[in-house]
């Protein structure tokens, strides 16, 4: 059942630096779409959607591929493998060539299927967007007869032209994914996700939908959003119509119009439609700022052609915990989707969403689809802009496994091995040292060391390090102690390093590097023995080509002439 996929470490180095294989970018609509624990390079495209899926081997660089049991593999094909991940708190996926200050739609989805033999799913273990948490995964509490399987979606802007998902260990099992999108949105889309907090799924509904066990999504949904079918036949009546709805100008939603051609209404007009939920965390007192918030956006549209002449009207209120929603009777345009949401999260222990028809209506309240959202808070800053790609150039040149995921800095508790960072108040953190002695790196010094603008100390030190020592080091305002010693390498120390060493700011330790000239005088007079002894070869040799030349020519011009004309 276990499937070892070689890790591809020099795939991922690439891609940390800024090279992308083509199959680890988006698509031309801007999507991403990863079939997890796929094999490397492999891809596919999903009958249902006509969307390719890739392999996730271009996105990181952890974790160990799995197949799920056989008796699993009726489902979905994206959910039969996985990948797993035993080793390290924090393991993530890397998705780039994002538009910064962009919303976008991340799903994930888990399909335990009995992966590993074990036939107990891991309690939980917890999702990061970024630096941000973005929710708790529990696995034992979804579908246990469909393998144990969970879906988790959240709207967000993403601040850079990269976005990481990371798995977060909490003691609670093996953490493991089945698959992993990224859809991108209009700016103008979900007005109550900001840059200061993003909104996970609760619930997203296809009110009374022709087909009673599909799902509408992508092509139907362009944004290919999960609309789930809602009825219950013996709650309420169902209406549909097979002309087309249409969004108003400044759709804020774009609902598909394949989900608001069908509606549930009351059986009279007596009758409310009713639903609700309970707040993750029932414990605070309503409107505490630390009970999680939460939206609902109810979509209407009109499906039957009502005679006004005659007094036919359908319209309704919506009330909140019996305390109204909208300040005013509502009546839904024909054919024409609109929508009702609040611009703020709400904060109670309960939640009850109620339409009833008014006085004056005829016909009973009627609903298309409803989303259900609660805000999650997206202000932790991650490391500096520029320290960050910085030190994930640094990762990717020498390949250092370590606990290097994730944002090098934040959270504190995960911070990378061997990295000091400073914290300070509405500030990002700054890589302040950098300690990679005796970690195998080969190759030369990377460049990217001198992107580290609050450095104050770097340790290279025996290593396998070759080539020169960068002069753009000594450009680094902060640092003060740079630890060479025990490696290979060579030429001079470049003359602004010498004019720190020289004034006191700068403690340079380079021992036991044979071929590294630490002296400028010494490092001249060996180059103009190097020089001396060239031409000393050089000369000979040229000679003795020239006198072979001028035999050899002598030698055949007197064979012509001896031949018989």
């Amino acid at each position: 059942r276990r499937t070892m996929a070689p890790r591809r470490w020099l795939l991922l180095l690439f891609l940390a630096a800024g090279v992308l294989q083509p199959l680890a970018q988006p698509d031309s609509r801007g999507f991403i779409s990863i079939d997890c624990g796929l094999a490397e390079e492999a891809s596919y495209v999903d009958d249902t959607t006509t969307l390719a899926y890739v392999s996730d081997s271009g996105f990181t660089d952890a974790g160990t591929n799995y197949n799920i049991s056989a008796e699993y593999l009726g489902f979905s094909r994206r959910g039969h493998n996985l990948r797993s991940f035993p080793d390290g708190v924090r393991n993530c996926y890397t998705l780039r060539s994002l538009v910064s200050g962009l919303k976008y739609l991340i799903r994930a989805s888990f399909l335990y299927g009995n992966y590993d033999g074990l036939n107990r799913p891991p309690a939980s273990f917890d999702l990061h967007i970024g630096v941000n948490f973005w929710k708790t995964v529990n696995i034992s509490t979804w579908g246990a007869d469909q393998g144990n399987t969970a879906v988790v979606e959240a709207i967000v802007v993403v601040p850079d032209d990269l976005l990481q998902v990371c798995l977060v260990n909490t003691g609670g099992g093996t953490p493991f994914i089945s698959s992993l999108d990224l859809r991108p949105l209009k700016r103008t889309f979900y007005p109550q996700a900001t840059a200061e907090q993003g909104l996970v799924m609760l619930a997203r509904f296809n009110a009374a939908p022709v087909n009673k066990t599909g799902t509408i999504r992508y092509p139907d949904d362009p944004h290919d959003r999960l609309w789930y079918p809602w009825f219950d036949a013996t709650i309420w009546a169902e209406i549909s119509t097979t002309e087309r709805v249409y969004g108003v100008g400044d759709d804020l939603f774009e609902v598909p119009w394949k989900v608001m051609q069908t509606a549930i209404v009351t059986r009279n007009a007596s009758e409310n439609i009713w639903f609700g939920w309970e707040s993750l965390d029932a414990e605070p007192r309503d409107d505490d700022p630390s009970r999680p918030g939460y939206i609902a956006i109810l979509h209407f549209a009109e499906l039957q052609l009502l005679n006004a002449s005659n007094g036919e009207l359908r319209q309704f209120y919506i009330n909140l915990n019996d305390e109204l929603a909208y300040p005013t009777g509502f009546t839904p345009e024909h054919l024409i989707s609109n929508a009702i949401y609040d611009t703020k999260p709400s904060r109670h222990s309960g939640y009850n969403l109620s339409i009833n028809a008014t006085a004056n209506s005829t016909l009973p309240p009627i609903l298309n689809a409803v989303e259900m959202y609660y805000v999650i808070p997206t202000t932790n800053l991650g490391t500096d802009s520029q320290d960050a790609p910085a030190a994930m150039a640094i990762k990717a040149k020498y390949g250092v496994r370590k606990n290097w995921m994730g944002d090098p800095c934040f959270p504190r508790t995960m911070a990378w091995d061997g990295l000091n960072c400073s914290y300070a108040a509405a500030n990002p953190p700054r890589i302040t040292s950098i300690n990679l002695s005796s970690s195998g790196l080969n190759s030369d010094i990377s460049s990217s060391f001198a992107h580290l603008k609050a450095l104050q100390y770097l340790d290279l030190s025996n290593n396998n390090l070759t080539g020169s020592i960068p002069d753009a080091l000594s450009q680094l305002p902060s640092l003060t102690v740079i630890d060479l010693s025990g490696n290979q390498l060579n030429g001079s120390i470049p003359s602004g390093l010498l004019k720190r060493i020289q004034d006191g700011s700068l403690d340079l330790r380079h021992g036991n590097n044979p071929n590294l000239c630490t002296d400028g005088n010494s490092c001249q007079l060996a180059a103009k023995r190097k020089s001396k002894l060239a031409i000393y070869v050089a000369v000979p040799v040229l000679v003795i080509m020239v006198i072979v030349s001028v035999a050899l020519l002598v030698f055949f011009l007197r064979r012509r002439n001896q031949q018989p004309g």
